[in-house]
Parts: C-alpha cells; structure tokens; sequence
C-alpha cells in the first residue's frame, strides 16, 4: 500500500505496517525499539518527541495482550502437535512442543504486545499525520494529549 496524501497534503502512513516495523504510534516515523530485532525501547521517539512510557507502570496491559499471544500459541501449537503427530498419546510431546514454542516466541510477544496497547489500547494517543513530515517540530509534538 503506498503512502497517500489527506486534503492538508500530509503524508498517511498506514498503520498496519508501521506496527509491524515497531513505528512510532504519532507519527510513524520514528523507532520504538533500539534495533529490529531487540528489545529494548527508547523512551521518547527520535522524530516527534514522543515519551513511549507514558506514566509509570503504562506497560501493565501490555501483559495482558502477552497473556493473549501465549494462549493463541499453546491452542496452534497443540493443536498443530495433535496433527504431525498423529494423535500421539505421550502428553510429554505436548508440554515439550508448547513449552518450547512459548520461549522462543516471548521476545516477540514481548515487543508486539506494547506496539499493540500503543496503536490500540490508549485512547489517547492518535495519529498526527502533521507529524510524519520530514522536520517535526519535537517541542510541540511532545505534548501531552
């Protein structure tokens, strides 16, 4: 999907792949994690200034939707287990498939759940396609809304 252009002729960048590249949820440009494949965030956004944890303890729901992540896991990879393996009856299978399968996936569980509660969960954070011009001005992207 291209980038289109609103009647203010700023830029919308569609969410969907913003998340999935961890962008920042205002403005879509910058990064909330340090680097593509870790797991630690920045705390303000590098193009519009945005603080990511936004009061203390913000992340908490984040835990929920990790809860979410782990239980849609377990269900596909049983489920999954059951089929390959033909209907084994050894529940040793089972727990070693479905343990294993959780610890590899936590670190992205982890990071899609708190890319999640941002675009998601917090009502009071939208989009501000102003913002995703190339110059953001950071003093007045930082506001709190």
């Amino acid at each position: 999907m291209a980038n289109m252009k609103n009647q203010n002729n700023y830029q919308i960048i569609p969410a969907f792949p913003s998340m999935i590249k961890g962008k920042c949820p205002r403005c879509r440009k910058g990064n909330m994690f340090k680097g593509s494949f870790s797991n630690t965030m920045h705390e303000q956004c590098d193009h519009c200034g945005l603080t990511f944890e936004r009061n203390p303890g913000y992340f908490y729901t984040a835990m929920y939707v990790t809860y979410v992540f782990n239980v849609a896991e377990l269900v596909t990879l049983g489920i999954a287990t059951f089929i390959l393996s033909g209907g084994s009856d050894n529940p040793w299978l089972y727990v070693a498939i479905t343990i294993s399968g959780i610890l590899v996936l936590a670190p992205l569980n982890y990071r899609y759940s708190r890319i999640i509660q941002m675009y998601w969960l917090d009502p009071t954070l939208k989009y501000m396609p102003e913002l995703s011009k190339e110059s953001a001005k950071k003093t007045e992207a930082n506001e709190e809304f």
